[in-house]
């Protein structure tokens, strides 16, 4: 089963505070254990690292419980069910959601004024299961993947050899080839037996990468080609190869690579792209959104 939105959670988590104070770890144990949830999905972590996605899912619907008046903090950690959700447990809903809340005195207050750019009928749905976190990290992914798109526009539209020198910075970017300058002499130094360049692997060039660079349009990169790319890496004695496209790869080119005894690192279009991001290549940070939380310690 999938792990449980926030808004499921709600319910629950109103119930297992019903006989008094409890912890919001022992909650998230709990309910993890009542709901079924497999250990691959009790361990599944948000992109931070720092927390799991399900009890940051508990952590959220115990918050829009608190805003309602449902449920209030006792001390660090700790919380227990108010009078207005012993009221509501006497004849408790199906669930409780943010609509059913909104229906609680006191708790509209607490809503930021945003109804204006609200999506609306079914896209209001999803984005309504959704934490304001997980809301957050999803927009981004939807600009990143339009950046994505945007960024191989580019790159193709540029010169060739303008994607062989992209190769290089995001090479030396990632820690490879030591130097711009010294990467840059390496890559395309070759030029012959289907290899495009060879990079240092460190900055001491203790061991070398050869890369194979292929600028395409539509035409997907193939297991011949693949297999051309490792007779040159016999020819140069070389144990490890990169293949760079812009395109993608075919099931067949991929796995004659996995067949191969050379370690050959594939990567296409969309990896490459994702990669400039993450390295800042081709892109810059436009803004920074800080997101705050309570510092618990200052109160104590």
């Amino acid at each position: 089963m999938a792990i449980p939105d926030f808004q499921s959670l709600m319910l629950p988590v109103l119930k297992a505070s019903a006989d008094g104070e409890v912890k919001i770890g022992d909650v998230v144990t709990n309910l993890g254990v009542a709901l079924g949830l497999s250990e691959e999905e009790l361990s599944e972590l948000l992109p931070s690292g720092k927390q799991t996605t399900f009890a940051n899912r508990v952590n959220w619907a115990k918050s829009y419980l608190g805003k309602a008046g449902l449920v209030t903090l006792t001390r660090r950690g700790y919380f227990q069910i108010s009078e207005k959700g012993k009221a509501i447990l006497k004849s408790p809903p199906p669930a409780i959601n943010t609509k059913f809340l909104e229906s609680v005195a006191g708790f509209k207050m607490y809503q930021p004024s945003v109804e204006s750019s609200k999506p609306s009928g079914e896209a209001a749905e999803v984005v309504d299961g959704l934490t304001p976190d997980e809301t957050i990290r999803s927009a981004r992914d939807e600009l990143e993947s339009t950046l994505a798109v945007e960024l191989l526009e580019k790159i193709l539209a540029a010169p060739p050899s303008f994607f062989e020198r992209l190769v290089v910075q995001l090479l030396v970017a990632m820690g490879y080839g030591g130097s711009a300058a010294d990467a840059g002499r390496a890559l395309g130094k070759t030029g012959d037996g289907g290899v495009d360049g060879v990079i240092d692997q460190d900055a001491l060039g203790l061991d070398q990468i050869y890369v194979q660079a292929k600028r395409y349009t539509d035409a997907k990169v193939s297991p011949g080609e693949i297999r051309d790319f490792f007779g040159a890496l016999a020819t140069f004695k070389a144990s490890k190869g990169l293949f760079v496209t812009t395109s993608s790869f075919t099931a067949s080119a991929r796995d004659a690579a996995g067949k191969l005894p050379n370690k050959i690192v594939l990567i296409d279009g969309s990896q490459l792209t994702r990669l400039m991001i993450r390295f800042d290549i081709g892109c810059r940070i436009e803004e920074t959104i800080h997101i705050k939380k309570i510092d618990e310690e200052f109160f104590e």
